[in-house]
């Protein structure tokens, strides 16, 4: 990881900054040679010009050497960098509209405040979050695909607001879901996931025009199993090609072997007073006709208004550390003879209870699992290698892991 650490300002008497030409140099001199690309700027004053803003500016027609915006962020784009943003002042709000309508939607981190302890914290969380956000990004559909900005652009549909039920009109589709596994030996047998394990049953609906927030693979809805459960429906990018069916049966084979581990877990965790480990039950959902008016959706139960969590990721990276759920990836690895590791734990939690939805998996057979399945080296190089044994594991009695190896590949 390089920085850009400063520009200096072309003028010294005015207010605006030379932020296209930062950006430009960033974009230009850094070699950007890694598959996660992050650019992280953080400013109080926006780019030369009256595009930008009114206050006081020596070049008021704008950049002096004619870089103008949509130049420079389409370079940056075409290199497939992301963007994120600390903002300092009020005095960039302008910039960042403009920045949007060009790139679209991009993350930015509130760094108001002059407590300089504060700041420091803020910054610090600013950075972790944009490098977890961008290796989960460009781990799942690649460093070099175009639709890197898809999901930003997509963003700018958002609607964050429950819709008005009473408008929408009523809809009919059928849902399907797998039976609960009964034994590891279903887990590991690919042939137990078909098509003619599914149940279904017709279902009644209404779900939002727009989508209210977007994760690095879907988007989710709001959604009302009629006549008044509230769920959430989560839709594709539909980035790639390939059956689109075949990837939403592998969402709802992700979160059916998921929620038959946590139960086992949940067995032992029981007795030895441990928090609970709980999946959401998915289905999954097809409306229309069966032609190329059909859609899909995963479906299940809206979660309660509670601060949403993303705790580790597929990458390896934990972002919020709980114990009990680094025992559990563990867990999934010790109970599958090493077969798996549930990862890309996400979700709310409870005094003793986790909820959680949209997990990962990675597995010595690279076929089942899709694209955020790193295979056995995912398992030996982002869990493995990254696990630390903490009391949970202990109480479990979880054969200790060293080294990136557990005890008994270590005895070997």
């Amino acid at each position: 990881m390089k920085s850009v650490s400063a520009f200096s300002s072309l003028i010294k008497d005015d207010l605006p900054e030379d932020v296209l030409g930062g950006l430009n140099a960033a974009i230009t001199q850094l070699d950007w040679k890694s598959s996660t690309r992050v650019l992280l700027h953080i400013g109080d004053y926006p780019p030369h010009g009256r595009r930008f803003s009114n206050i006081r500016d020596k070049y008021p027609n704008g950049d002096p050497y004619g870089l103008t915006a949509e130049s420079v962020l389409k370079m940056m784009q075409s290199k497939n960098i992301l963007y994120f943003f600390g903002r300092i002042t009020s005095h960039t709000d302008t910039m960042l509209q403009i920045f949007h309508n060009i790139i679209g939607e991009f993350p930015v981190f509130d760094l108001v405040g002059g407590d300089p302890i504060k700041l420091i914290e803020k910054f610090i969380k600013a950075t972790s979050s944009s490098i977890t956000y961008a290796v989960s990004l460009t781990s799942t559909i690649g460093s070099s695909s175009k639709d890197i900005y898809t999901l930003q652009r997509k963003k700018l549909d958002m609607n964050p607001n429950e819709p008005n039920w009473n408008i929408l009109p009523l809809q009919e589709g059928v849902v399907m879901w797998y039976h609960i596994l009964n034994t590891l030996e279903e887990l590991k047998d690919p042939n137990y996931f078909n098509k003619s394990n599914l149940f279904s049953k017709s279902f009644s609906f209404k779900i939002a025009s727009q989508p209210f927030s977007a994760g690095v693979e879907k988007y989710a809805y709001f959604a009302l199993d009629m006549p008044t459960k509230k769920m959430v429906m989560k839709e594709y990018l539909h980035v790639g090609q390939g059956d689109l069916f075949e990837k939403y049966l592998e969402a709802i084979e992700i979160s059916t072997i998921a929620s038959f581990l946590s139960t086992e877990f949940n067995l032992i965790a029981k007795r030895k007073n441990i928090s609970k480990v709980n999946f959401l039950n998915v289905k999954l959902l097809r409306c229309g006709t069966i032609d190329f008016c059909t859609r899909y959706y995963t479906i299940e139960p809206r979660l309660q208004n509670t601060e949403y969590k993303r705790f580790n990721t597929n990458t390896g990276v934990i972002t919020e550390l709980r114990p009990t759920l680094e025992a559990f990836v563990h867990f999934t690895y010790e109970y599958t003879k090493g077969y798996l590791v549930v990862c890309d734990l996400q979700g709310i939690e409870h005094n003793d209870e986790f909820l959680l939805t949209d997990p990962a998996i990675h597995c010595i057979d690279p076929l089942r699992f899709g694209r955020t399945n790193f295979g056995k080296e995912g398992i030996k190089q982002l869990f493995l290698a990254n696990h630390r044994c903490n009391d949970i594991c202990k109480k479990l009695k979880l054969n200790r892991i060293n080294n990136g190896l557990s005890a008994d590949d270590a005895a070997v």
